[in-house]
């Protein structure tokens, strides 16, 4: 096998990506191939129809990749420009290709349809480059390789280019480069700042096997570990390595890893410690109910909810004493720990949780700000567990924060408890 390292860039090409009136997809479905297959892939470039931009997108490609793969712009229209462009900046011509021509007429033939005279454009090649097929379209690909770079030319539509890069690009690449295993893990954060795990683990991000690095989450924070070794079982182990000093610094903060989402942590610690759970909720206005019930037989756990937004409700319903509502108001302590306390016995779960606060944008004083919330957590044992949270954002970021805050803290209850 061939031990040349892959640096592999993907190039999009279509003004229609930089105004947003489609999603770059093809970056995902690159990025998952190349991954799954061993490849490098360390750049993705967006570029507008502009022959221009498009050959500095080249020039820049080719400095610093050597393979570069490029979807759209090889339809028959005057704007598309991919072909254009590798072959000026390779100071090539452009050749029409026999075989591509007789293939597009064949496409048309089998629809009884007559060719557009547009659609010639697309028989067209950069001089030395090989045609790929492309099955299901009228676009073929094409393969150049100059100056020490592979550069292969897909079309744009997703259901032609991913066979194209399954059976021509990939197989291709296996015979040329090196295959690491790579492999990665995501741990999931709650209860602390991304800043406080960035200044924790800066010691740590500057490794390159296996490297670190922070996703950005709604409400909780992640860091992604990856390794990439010949054999699978030593990537694995390097990721093992630096995942125990993690939750060696982290412990409880860290409540799971790759697809484990609080919900699901929640449900397997309830079921272990046989425990129920009930909220009452008011900023959040049943968004924490939501969460929980999305995970398939939470029904086992989870045995209701009250969304308690007016004051009449916190008393009627949850129980909660008017002197509390009248002296400290429905944003305290007191407040959140009554109504924990109040679904906890309506429900008769072991455990009761509440969310209460304010969510914006409007109604915060200078003593209640937007963003205050205090939450509760009412057991079974008698005794209540207060938190107080600060929270910035919009009014939909505060409630998903919050959610995410009180189902964290619930689940570290649920572990004290089960352990």
């Amino acid at each position: 096998m061939n031990q040349a390292t892959c640096k592999a860039e993907h190039i999009a090409v279509g003004t229609e990506i930089l105004l947003g009136q489609i999603t770059n997809g093809h970056a995902r479905t690159i990025s998952d191939e190349l991954a799954r297959e061993g490849f490098f892939l360390y750049y993705h470039t967006a570029v507008g129809d502009n022959l221009e931009r498009i050959k500095d997108v080249f020039r820049i490609a080719s400095e610093r990749s050597n393979t570069v793969i490029v979807t759209g712009g090889l339809g028959p229209t005057a704007d598309d420009l991919t072909k254009e462009a590798l072959a000026q900046y390779l100071e090539r011509e452009l050749v029409t290709s026999h075989e591509a021509l007789s293939a597009l007429e064949s496409f048309f033939a089998k629809r009884n349809k007559t060719m557009p005279p547009e659609n010639k454009k697309q028989a067209q090649c950069v001089a030395g480059g090989e045609l790929i097929e492309n099955p299901n379209g009228t676009a073929p690909g094409q393969y150049v390789y100059a100056g020490g770079v592979h550069y292969f030319l897909l079309p744009g539509p997703p259901l032609e280019m991913k066979p194209m890069l399954t059976n021509s690009v990939l197989p291709r690449m296996s015979e040329w480069f090196s295959q690491n295993q790579l492999q990665s893990r995501i741990l999931h954060f709650c209860g602390i700042g991304e800043s406080t795990v960035d200044e924790a683990v800066s010691d740590l991000l500057q490794r390159p096997n296996p490297s670190l690095a922070p996703l950005a989450g709604e409400g909780e924070m992640l860091l992604r570990i990856t390794a990439h070794d010949t054999e699978e079982s030593t990537a694995q182990d390097l990721i093992a390595q630096l995942e125990h000093e993690l939750q060696r610094r982290f412990q409880d903060f860290i409540y799971g890893t790759d697809e484990d989402s609080l919900p699901s942590v929640v449900g397997r610690a309830a079921i272990n410690g046989a425990a129920s759970v009930s909220f009452a909720e008011s900023c959040t206005g049943g968004l924490m109910a939501s969460m929980v019930t999305q995970i398939p037989g939470s029904s086992a756990y989870f045995a209701g909810g009250v969304v308690a937004y007016n004051n009449d409700v916190k008393a009627s319903v949850l129980g909660v004493d008017t002197d509390i509502l009248d002296n400290y108001g429905a944003v305290s302590a007191q407040t959140a720990s009554a109504m924990a306390e109040g679904v906890r016995r309506l429900t008769g779960s072991t455990y009761g949780v509440s969310i209460t606060g304010i969510a914006g944008p409007s109604g915060g004083t200078e003593e209640k700000p937007v963003g205050l919330v205090f939450g509760a957590i009412s057991s079974f044992d008698g005794g209540v567990r207060m938190v107080r949270m600060m929270h910035s954002g919009s009014r939909m970021q505060i409630q998903i924060r919050s959610a995410k805050r009180m189902l964290w803290e619930l689940w570290r209850s649920l572990r004290t408890k089960s352990r």
